[in-house]
């Protein structure tokens, strides 16, 4: 009787044990839009140019996601979104493999990479997680956004596609679908692309709860180069949440 009472308190600590490492696992997500064409860029006068290095959004996540990883509690999932389709345009353009140094992004930092093509894709994955990350074992710590935006949505492939237009993106009035309690309560939110912060970033605290730091202005990924990867503010532009 004693050892199979033992056995059994045993069993439930184990259980407490588990579930408590469940309950703590968080997942912080990072989303990438994609680069302009060249063919694009060229079209507008040389001063009007502010897309032309594929990696602009891929650089400024990739430096970020080492920076969580350094400064997130151990054992949180790092995830990184990334409009594929653009990556592939480009690719075309350059001659040059890009989803696959996306992919060798992954392999190096050990992060998990989800290709997306649509708002949906962004909107589903938080709601729900995927594979074994789902939103019972691992709440959403953080979202930060790398990409061309306006003050009311996302836009995934601003001149990608189309010039000067965008055929994929995350709106402001579809973030209703978004369930609030797929984020942990202090969960950080930021929009690193242009004017988020003049619509958009209401419109997802009232979906989610959350605020998100978004530009009153403009953004400018111009000289992370020298910056390590800082994406800079425009000319009176500022943030807030």
């Amino acid at each position: 009787m004693r050892t199979s009472a033992l056995k059994g308190l045993l069993s439930l600590i184990l259980l407490l044990s588990v579930s408590s490492a469940l309950a703590e696992t968080t997942e912080y997500i990072v989303c990438s839009g994609g680069p302009a064409l060249r063919k694009w860029e060229d079209l507008r006068q040389a001063e009007m140019q502010h897309d032309r290095w594929w990696g602009n959004f891929v650089r400024t996540a990739r430096v970020r996601m080492q920076e969580l990883q350094k400064s997130q509690p151990q054992g949180t999932i790092i995830t990184w979104l990334v409009y594929r389709d653009a990556y592939l345009r480009r690719a075309s353009e350059d001659h040059d493999p890009l989803t696959a140094h996306c992919e060798s992004v992954r392999d190096t930092y050990k992060i998990n990479l989800v290709w997306l093509r649509t708002g949906d894709d962004v909107i589903n994955y938080i709601n729900r997680g995927g594979g074994q990350f789902s939103r019972r074992s691992a709440k959403i710590s953080g979202f930060e956004y790398f990409g061309h935006s306006n003050k009311h949505c996302f836009l995934f492939d601003y001149s990608s596609d189309i010039y000067a237009c965008s055929t994929a993106w995350l709106h402001e009035a579809d973030l209703h679908k978004l369930n609030g309690s797929a984020f942990t309560r202090k969960a950080y939110c930021q929009s690193w692309g242009c004017h988020t912060g003049e619509s958009m970033s209401k419109a997802w605290k009232k979906a989610t709860g959350v605020p998100m730091v978004g530009a009153i202005g403009k953004t400018d990924y111009s000289f992370m180069h020298l910056r390590n990867w800082t994406v800079a503010l425009g000319d009176g532009s500022r943030w807030t949440r």
